[in-house]
């Protein structure tokens, strides 16, 4: 199977369509075998005079009948073997899809969006092709070229036979090796479609950032120079093709010209009758296609092949974060949370980004984390959520190992606001009950009027029904956190983290939230990553981390007595809060 191992299990589940198209295309090439042989007939009785009205007529039903039969059959095949194919690749894509939900984050911080999507798109055709025309031009040029060549020696005789056959060796070289060169084209052709599609995708995604910078020139010179590539791959490969296809016919008519010259001598001399001249003739123009058919079917197998094989790098990639083979059957009820011992290094990183976290939040309380830039704040929490797997033994949700938890216990008993509020194409409600599918009307409301953005919704013309641009681009910034809370709000979760998320919020639009959620976080144990002071001094403990190491612990009160970096913070907070005030 080679490159197309992948897809056995389709094609053994699918084997009852696929031999009975390929019996429909036997039957259809039985029939056009037919059809030579009757033309002989017909012209052997005009030569001989022997053609009546009744005769004609005869022929002229036989043709339409076998004409009839032949348009049915074709009809047949291809509601198999292209029906099958179409459901193949109908198949492929959901599998593609549910293959990449299942793989980490850390692959598609390696892969490109663009990328994925020429996997989704040309290469899935390719493939689809490949199983669906690729069999037909595999069983139908076979059985032809057998049947044929026996109706041939049947009709005429084996010299003329062999030297109307002479060019076929010569076709056979060159299909070989034009088949190579355009295996090798078309991967080069579907990398640089790939790239285009993916500098496409992320210059739209960055539409505002790239008119804000002015960047409209260099953007489209970028373009051009992508889709120059692109179409400068896409015309070597339509060069070997436009020489590929006339070669091949140019073989085939030589083959043509040696029957026109040797087959005529042959009826001059009385070696073979006119009749049986026009059918051999025939014969071998039925042999065109099927030579031809096999030049395209190697085309078409190395270019579902080449696709096949770039679609197997996705199925083959692991994801990183997988459950144990028997993880606890254990809800998460309280929400306490621990870290014992907890240094981290990403994957593939020398240094540590965390080193010997001790931590340790009680059910119901708070905790708050702040920090420099960079210091692995937001690390933190991804390894609560399993978005990268701690060290065996280093963090625990309850008691538990969150390593022998199912990664689903885990994030269906988090409510997480991360730093990137993305927003979905669809509905205000759709986007806050994203976590509740079963939430009505009044629960997403509510949700919404804690995080204090009801107010701004029912503004809209069309209130939570507004249909959301890409990634939540009609809301403002502030707007699209106050819309993530309200849906880690809705959830109702054990633990609530929010990652610095009131950032694009005013002082008293983040007064008027935290005095909403202080009933909700009363009642769960929560983790608030924060650069601004005033939205976490209220915690029960607040940890200082400075390049991935805790420098200072305490309530807000000790801390500033402390005098350490989190007074530094504050202070520069206040003084930044007075300029503000000063300037207004």
């Amino acid at each position: 199977m080679g490159p197309f191992r992948t897809v056995k299990d389709f094609l053994f589940a699918n084997r009852k369509n696929y031999l009975l198209g390929i019996f429909w295309v036997i039957f259809v090439d039985s029939l056009q075998l037919v059809i030579p042989k009757i033309l002989g007939s017909f012209a052997e009785e005009f030569s001989l005079n022997q053609l009546t009205t009744s005769r004609l007529l005869f022929y002229a039903l036989l043709f339409f009948g076998l004409g009839w039969m032949v348009a049915f059959s074709r009809y047949r095949w291809r509601m198999y073997i292209f029906g099958t194919a179409r459901k193949l690749e109908y198949e492929m894509r959901n599998r593609i899809y549910q293959h990449l939900l299942k793989l980490s984050a850390n692959y598609f911080s390696k892969h490109k969006t663009g990328d994925l999507m020429a996997h989704a798109t040309n290469d899935v055709f390719a493939v689809r092709y490949a199983l669906g025309s690729g069999l037909v031009m595999i069983v139908d040029p076979i059985f032809l070229i057998i049947t044929t060549l026996i109706m041939m020696l049947y009709t005429s005789n084996l010299s003329l036979v062999f030297f109307s056959l002479l060019p076929l060796p010569i076709l056979a070289v060159v299909v070989l090796f034009f088949g190579k060169l355009i295996h090798k084209r078309f991967i080069a052709v579907q990398d640089s479609f790939s790239q285009l599609t993916d500098f496409v995708q992320e210059n739209l995604s960055g539409i505002r950032i790239i008119k804000t910078f002015v960047q409209e020139k260099s953007g489209i010179e970028q373009f051009l120079s992508g889709n120059r590539d692109f179409f400068n791959k896409q015309m070597k490969l339509a060069s070997i093709q436009s020489i590929y296809n006339p070669l091949i016919q140019f073989i085939s008519t030589l083959a043509f010209v040696i029957a026109l010259v040797y087959g005529g001598i042959q009826v001059v001399n009385g070696q073979i009758t006119l009749g049986d001249y026009i059918a051999f003739n025939s014969y071998l123009g039925l042999l065109t296609w099927p030579i031809m058919a096999i030049g395209f079917v190697i085309n078409i197998l190395q270019r579902g092949a080449a696709s096949m094989e770039r679609l197997n790098q996705i199925f083959l990639e692991a994801p990183d974060i997988v459950d144990v083979e028997n993880p606890e059957a254990s809800l998460i009820r309280y929400g306490k949370i621990e870290f014992k011992g907890l240094t981290f290094t990403y994957p593939g990183a020398k240094q540590p980004t965390l080193h010997h976290i001790d931590l340790k939040v009680e059910e119901g309380q708070s905790l708050a984390i702040v920090g420099r830039t960079g210091s692995g704040k937001t690390t933190l929490v991804n390894l609560l959520l399993r978005v990268y797997d701690p060290p065996a033994g280093t963090v625990f949700i309850d008691g538990h190992d969150i390593r022998n938890l199912e990664r689903t216990t885990i994030r269906d008993a988090i409510g997480y606001v991360p730093q990137d509020n993305f927003l979905f194409s669809t509905t205000i409600t759709d986007n806050i009950a994203l976590g509740v599918q079963e939430a009505n009307e009044r629960q997403v409301m509510e949700a919404a009027r804690i995080a204090q953005v009801h107010d701004n919704i029912v503004e809209f013309p069309h209130g939570y029904d507004t249909m959301l641009g890409e990634r939540g681009v009609t809301l403002s910034g502030g707007q699209k956190q106050r819309v993530s809370i309200a849906r880690a709000i809705l959830k109702n979760p054990r633990i609530l983290i929010m990652d610095d998320s009131l950032s694009a919020v005013d002082t008293k639009t983040e007064d008027a939230i935290l005095s909403g959620l202080k009933y909700i976080l009363s009642a769960r144990t929560s983790i608030r990553i924060a650069h601004r002071i005033s939205s976490i001094q209220d915690a029960d403990e607040i940890v200082v981390i400075d390049e991935g190491r805790i420098v200072e612990r305490g309530n807000h009160d000790t801390l500033l007595q402390h005098g350490g970096i989190y007074a530094e913070l504050y202070r520069m907070q206040q003084l930044e809060d007075k300029i503000a005030v000063n300037g207004d």
